[in-house]
């Protein structure tokens, strides 16, 4: 296996964490490279759920994991994971968790004006998770933040805490009418995460050449899913970091000639959590029995996830921004018992048919689905293992699906487990 770049091709919550969880038994390494905590990965392991936020799904495969520099950090969410990992008989610390110097730090101001925010924007609100990511990026660009490097220097942290705190403070009394926030005590609290940090900071980018120039594998594994990205999303409904693959690198100091690889996951059909448009949607039936038999709840938030047809648009537009060599197709045996489904293979707008995705939303939100109709099938699939043993509409579903990407399929996930999966295509 080579160096391999796991992203998620929808709006999210595409499955990522089992596939990088099953992907890492053949990595030396995972990488975590952007988002921060308003992500969640569930796994699965002989029947036991694991959910995390922040350390890679590698962890439970007891590879070397890196935190890179392109996500934003909470430590007190981060120990507080640790630790349920630990109490959960998971080996990890310093030898094998490692959080790149460069990282910047979410604080408890970050999260208030998160929330002040929102609460001021009232219905044009963006549905944020509240978790302080978009301010602690805010912080990053205008060159305001305090990476991990900064945290661990006590002059150097006491400074930017001071200057950054006076700023803060006065947004949240005086313009979003919010209470302010003790320097004090952040002051106190984040120097206690800093002494417990210490062992697992190092320079990210150092340790991952040296891997690599070993001739180790390293899984590089995404948050949140393309069409979340700042830039290539359905802006101003995305997360804050570029969630593509060319942002691998850029969050983990990793050069591009280094990757070899770049699988994106799609679940058979589409979710989206929170605002934003989502052209597929279903508000019916349909719709509720995906929602219930997919268990599509938020691991983060715990929100319903909102569903509708797989939507090739959307596919087709990821396979593009992300390079796809290959797809990993999850959840196909929800859509089990559905006498027909659905694929959407374009938009009708104003009378024509469009193949990609606009970029205003107001042409967006004007866009209908074209559809195909295929038959379905009755069977349980969970406990199939081969591709041969599929029904045989649902090979035809996944047949058209490959066909409309011109992308190959390599995993076929059909349940939560890792015993429930269906290799296709080996990856080299």
């Amino acid at each position: 296996m080579g160096n391999i770049v796991i992203v998620g091709t929808q709006w999210g919550d595409e499955g990522k964490g089992k596939i990088v969880d099953l992907l890492s038994e053949h990595a030396d390494s995972v990488v975590r490279f952007q988002g921060g905590n308003n992500a969640g990965h569930t796994m699965v392991v002989a029947g036991e759920k694991f959910i995390s936020h922040l350390v890679p799904s590698g962890i439970l495969q007891g590879k070397t994991c890196y935190i890179g520099n392109g996500v934003v950090v909470d430590p007190a969410v981060l120990l507080e994971e640790m630790d349920y990992l630990a109490g959960k008989g998971v080996d990890i610390g310093p030898h094998n968790l490692r959080i790149s110097e460069k990282a910047h730090v979410i604080f408890p101001y970050h999260k208030a004006l998160d929330n002040a925010r929102e609460a001021n924007d009232g219905k044009r609100k963006i549905g944020t998770t509240g978790r302080g990511i978009g301010p602690c990026y805010e912080d990053k660009a205008s060159r305001r933040g305090i990476r991990f490097v900064e945290l661990l220097d006590p002059e150097v942290f006491a400074e930017r805490l001071s200057v950054n705190m006076k700023e803060k403070n006065h947004m949240l009394v005086n313009f979003f009418d919010a209470e302010g926030l003790s320097e004090e005590a952040i002051h106190k609290e984040y120097t206690d995460y800093a002494r417990r940090l210490a062992p697992y900071i190092a320079n990210v980018s150092v340790e991952l050449d040296q891997t690599m120039e070993q001739g180790r594998f390293v899984l590089f594994e995404g948050a949140q899913g393309t069409h979340l990205d700042i830039d290539h999303g359905t802006y101003p409904f995305v997360t804050s970091s570029n969630t593509v693959s060319g942002n691998a690198c850029a969050g983990s100091g990793v050069g591009p000639g280094r990757i070899t690889d770049i699988l994106g996951i799609v679940k058979a059909y589409t979710t989206r959590v929170g605002a934003g448009p989502f052209p597929t949607e279903l508000l019916d039936e349909t719709g509720q029995f995906i929602q219930k038999k997919g268990a599509e709840f938020g691991a983060t938030t715990g929100r319903t996830r909102r569903c509708g047809w797989l939507d090739m648009v959307i596919l087709n537009n990821a396979a593009r921004l992300n390079a796809l060599t290959g797809l990993v197709i999850t959840k196909l045996d929800v859509l089990g018992e559905l006498p027909e489904l659905k694929i959407c293979t374009g938009y009708s707008l104003d009378g024509k048919t469009i193949s990609h995705v606009p970029t205003a939303l107001k042409e967006l939100d004007r866009c209908v689905p074209v559809y195909e109709t295929l038959p379905g099938w009755k069977e349980d699939i969970s406990k199939v293992k081969e591709y041969e043993g599929l029904p045989e509409n649902a090979k035809k579903y996944l047949e058209r699906v490959e066909a409309l990407a011109g992308v190959p399929i390599n995993i076929i996930s059909v349940g939560p487990g890792r015993e429930e999966t269906i290799i296709q295509r080996p990856i080299k």
